[in-house]
């Protein structure tokens, strides 16, 4: 492994950690809670991958308890789309990446393959869970009727968010680190924060359809 590399690792979660502290200590600690209650979680999250872009979003969009919900335009509507279906992805990625390495699975002498079936369902189920959390309270819906909305407002964005993570994950693990990368290397995390991000642009233009048709609510 390239010393440099290693160290540009280090770095990226060092920053990436410290953008999620300080997004927390200030929601938690500070007071500041959130209108939304789920958002309270997905924007440390997504200053785990996004960093210091993503302190800077939280800064310029949060709406606190009390605080009108402003009308954002539609570009802005979208991150905040894609924000909170990408928190579920990257808590799932995580978990999943944790389990395959702890229990050593591998296909045809390889942990990429269920990782990603693995990492999949996490992310799915966690991104489903995000955006039920959102959508039933607002539409006041059934449990039964929010999992459906649930359903029909965030499969697309979760596998457009998991192309774009998935496609980086391979081309990483099988080109440009063919002697492959695991969750106990710094260098593993970081290639990870670089899909988070790749999988952040490849869900936009679905998030735009999905909340311009009325099918994922305006965040």
């Amino acid at each position: 492994m390239d010393p440099m590399i290693e160290v540009l690792a280090w770095l990226a979660i060092v920053v990436g950690v410290g953008s999620a502290a300080y997004v927390a200590i200030d929601v938690w600690l500070r007071g500041n809670r959130l209108q939304m209650p789920i958002m309270e979680v997905v924007w440390p999250v997504t200053a785990l991958y996004l960093g210091p872009l993503a302190v800077l979003w939280y800064g310029r969009w949060r709406v606190r308890r009390g605080e009108e919900h402003p009308n954002r335009s539609m570009p802005v509507a979208t991150a905040l789309a894609v924000s909170h279906c990408g928190a579920g992805c990257t808590i799932g990625d995580i978990l999943g990446s944790w389990l395959v390495f702890l229990t050593g699975l591998t296909i045809a002498g390889l942990a990429l393959w269920p990782e990603l079936g693995i990492d999949f369902l996490f992310a799915f189920g966690l991104g489903i869970v995000f955006q039920y959390l959102t959508i039933a309270p607002m539409r006041g819906l059934s449990p039964r009727d929010g999992l459906v909305a649930a359903l029909k407002a965030d499969t697309l964005s979760l596998i457009a968010f998991e192309v774009g993570l998935f496609a980086w994950m391979i081309a990483t693990q099988l080109v440009l680190f063919p002697e492959h990368l695991h969750p106990d290397e710094a260098t593993f995390w970081f290639m990870m924060q670089i899909g988070m991000a790749l999988g952040f642009l490849t869900a936009y233009p679905v998030n735009w359809w999905l909340v311009r048709n009325g099918t994922k609510e305006r965040m």
